[in-house]
């Protein structure tokens, strides 16, 4: 039985720290650089990347394959979800002008989006017909993809059937790890999530 991984690694931290960014375009800080930079081993296992178009994972992705002799492809529908008017603001932010509103979006994160937000079945639905696109038999090589939060989310939640209203139970740290196997035996499978390839890493 040939598996074939695709690892999905989130970018590191941006330049003004933990928000809600959605697809406003910041790029990495100095310490997300060092992040991403230690979730690569010394032998990268990949043959190829895939990327969003936003800088917080395009130029990491960029820089990783000149450094290594790897194709990069940008993947636009690898994008963050649109968080409309939450786009650029804290948490803190948020609950000081309505102390209740982070409670109604992670319980239902459907029914209860932003102010000009992408719909979550939307966006879910366009990571997913991306996802087939890149994942078919005659074209599957160990491929890394640089992306966002929401969009390992939405991937997880697509080959394990979680439902959209739990999509934030799942948790997707900055530079983390997450292993997908494919084999034309057997369902896709989820490897690891959270992990990484480098020693003393965990996973």
């Amino acid at each position: 039985m040939d598996v074939v991984f695709y690892d999905l690694l989130r970018h590191g931290e941006p330049v003004g720290g933990n928000r809600y960014r959605g697809q406003t375009d910041d790029p990495l800080s100095e310490r997300g650089w060092t992040q991403m930079w230690g979730a690569v081993p010394r032998h990268p296992p990949w043959k190829r990347i895939l990327t969003s178009p936003l800088a917080r994972c395009r130029e990491f992705a960029m820089a990783l394959g000149e450094r290594f002799g790897l194709p990069v492809a940008e993947e636009p529908r690898f994008k963050e979800v649109r968080f409309g008017v939450w786009e650029g603001h804290t948490a803190s932010e948020l609950v000081a002008a309505d102390p209740e509103v982070l409670i109604r979006f992670y319980q239902d994160p459907v029914r209860n989006r932003p102010e000009g937000a992408e719909p979550l079945e939307a966006f879910v639905r366009r990571v997913g017909e991306a996802w087939r696109e890149w994942t078919r038999p005659e074209g599957r090589e160990h491929t890394l993809v640089v992306t966002h939060a929401g969009v390992i989310r939405a991937i997880i939640s697509d080959i394990l059937e979680v439902p959209l209203a739990r999509l934030y139970r799942i948790q997707v740290a900055n530079a983390g790890l997450t292993r997908i196997g494919l084999s034309d035996d057997r369902p896709v499978t989820l490897m690891f999530h959270g992990g990484s390839l480098t020693p003393g890493g965990e996973g």
